[in-house]
């Protein structure tokens, strides 16, 4: 997509807060950017350089940070440790759950990865996947992008050496994944990864690059794998463009989907464009079953919800939830980017995780 003269005009003077200013203050242009707002040339001093896509913006006020979780919300009944895992790429701690039921029988494992400017308390509490992993009787961990890694804590979505199979960040998440089955015991045929936004971004490039590891993959609010290789070509596929060269990489690779994949996307998302969440789900087009989530389920917003197979018989689902924005869906106050109102994301995952097993 080639992007207007306004618009560069505006990503300059974004790089020159990176380069000099506040990272907030970088956050709020790139937002206002991204909405095509006009940016003033008031250019603060005092910030870090970004090598990172853009971070969410500062939260609604519904969404914002609610004051630090106990350490005994966060945790529920098992244990909650913080452990690392170093590589040829580097190293990253990670916080791991284990549910208080586990008696060294083989479990499902999930891995979570948090967005932009979050960390695993944050994402644990507002995803409230450890409750879930109590009644599921399953280990979830938590992978942690580090601020020297990415100013804005983002996952490195749109580098090229951040997006294969054995290279950078998913050679760490997949690192991570089998530490954790070293050390307990998983069941191989079910281990399964989500995220949101760059965290949401990164679980799309997990699922294609390790499809021998992941038996389903979750996205909440994120872009499909190899949709950008630089910031300018992020910031324009989080609009709801094509970076450029993006079309060549991604007619290169097969529309063959391997694993199952469900995915959720606000339609009122500023920040990542709605329209990315069909591109997570490109491949997944015979047998297409609209429907609503059950009023139940459904929260106060309503949501569509579509079930998705592939050519090849692999399923997908695609939930499109009316008036969100860029948040977890039913998720908890007790994080950042979370929107109560919506349809309970975590439970929709887990649920659509323990119904498919990796098939070999």
């Amino acid at each position: 997509m080639n992007m207007n003269e306004g618009f560069m005009k505006s990503m300059h003077k974004v790089m020159a807060l990176l380069r000099n200013g506040n990272p907030t203050e970088a956050t709020d242009a790139i937002q206002r950017a991204l909405r095509g707002e006009e940016i003033d040339d008031v250019v603060n001093e005092a910030a870090a350089e970004v090598h990172a896509a853009p971070m969410p913006a500062p939260a609604a006020k519904a969404f914002k940070r609610a004051p630090a979780p106990a350490q005994t919300e966060v945790e529920d009944r098992g244990h909650f440790t913080t452990h690392s895992y170093a590589n040829a790429a580097g190293m990253r701690d990670y916080r791991l759950y284990v549910p208080a039921g586990y008696r060294n029988e083989p479990l499902p494992l999930v891995v979570m990865l948090h967005g932009c400017t979050q960390d695993a308390n944050d994402f644990a509490a507002g995803t409230q996947m450890n409750a879930l992993a109590e009644r599921h009787n399953c280990i979830v961990v938590y992978p942690i992008q580090p601020q020297h890694a990415n100013p804005s804590k983002c996952w490195n979505w749109f580098k090229p050496d951040d997006q294969e199979s054995g290279k950078g960040e998913p050679s760490l998440i997949a690192g991570i994944t089998r530490d954790v089955m070293a050390g307990h015991r998983v069941d191989p045929d079910r281990v399964y990864i989500a995220g949101l936004s760059a965290g949401g971004a990164m679980a799309a490039i997990m699922i294609r690059a390790y499809p021998e590891l992941y038996a389903a993959a979750g996205v909440h609010s994120g872009l499909a794998d190899r949709t950008a290789h630089d910031l300018p070509s992020a910031l324009a596929a989080m609009r709801g463009g094509k970076g450029r060269g993006a079309k060549a990489r991604r007619a290169a690779m097969p529309d063959t989907p391997k694993r199952p994949l469900i995915v959720f996307h606000g339609d009122a998302d500023q920040t990542v464009n709605p329209s990315n969440a069909m591109d997570v789900v490109r491949g997944f087009n015979a047998d297409t079953t609209p429907g609503h989530a059950p009023e139940s389920q459904a929260g106060r917003r309503s949501c569509t919800v579509k079930r998705l197979k592939s050519e090849r018989g692999v399923d997908a689902e695609l939930w499109t939830i009316h008036g969100a924005s860029h948040a977890w869906a039913g998720g908890s106050a007790r994080g950042t980017y979370t929107d109560p109102a919506g349809p309970d994301a975590s439970a929709e995952m887990m649920r659509f995780f323990l119904a498919h097993p990796r098939t070999h």
